[in-house]
């Protein structure tokens, strides 16, 4: 159980400890989520203990990340360049998809690309997720962000932000055609 990770480049109570700053919670705040004590958060933090798959599971919850985030070493060795044909696309909402554009390993911003189809939304529902600062861009189309029950028009380039926190919804409005959006999200929800 006192098996130090040393000898890795970034170990993973590093990569935990830059994750929980990044968002902005307290050693105090992920013990109260996961029901572990802080001293042993601190000691896996330092890497001064292993934790279980089950704990790690539970951090990672809370953290916002997959447990294979914590031994991707990828992000520190690999290219910075992230080409568009590698990235993978998930549907949401009605006739909507997003593209992660930024790697697995950033702790500080997320950017995400969406289509939406004529008419496609992102749900019928406004939906939250984190308590992040969240910048959404129109690159192409016309689309209709609702934040907080308030509608707002958006055209190509124009831009609205708000906290992920805040219900919010996004809508091709025109009917006829595509719409293509571009979120910045700090610190990343997804």
């Amino acid at each position: 159980m006192t098996n130090r990770q040393s000898d890795s480049p970034v170990g993973v109570g590093n990569r935990l400890r830059r994750r929980r700053k990044a968002l902005r919670l307290t050693l105090k705040d992920v013990a109260d989520r996961t029901g572990l004590t802080e001293g042993h958060l601190s000691q896996v933090e330092r890497d001064q203990v292993n934790a279980s798959v089950r704990t790690l599971q539970r951090l990672c919850e809370v953290l916002k990340l997959s447990v294979g985030d914590l031994f991707d070493q990828g992000g520190s060795v690999a290219s910075p360049v992230l080409r568009f044909r590698d990235t993978h696309g998930m549907s949401f909402g009605e006739g909507a998809t997003k593209i992660k554009l930024t790697p697995g390993g950033f702790d500080h911003l997320e950017v995400l690309l969406g289509h939406f189809a004529p008419g496609g939304s992102t749900g019928v529902e406004p939906y939250t997720h984190g308590s992040s600062e969240e910048l959404l861009l129109v690159l192409s189309g016309e689309v209709e962000v609702w934040v907080r029950e308030q509608p707002h028009r958006l055209s190509a380039f124009d831009s609205i932000h708000y906290l992920s926190s805040e219900p919010h919804r996004v809508v091709e409005v025109t009917g006829t055609e595509e719409a293509r959006v571009l979120w910045a999200i700090a610190p990343p929800t997804y």
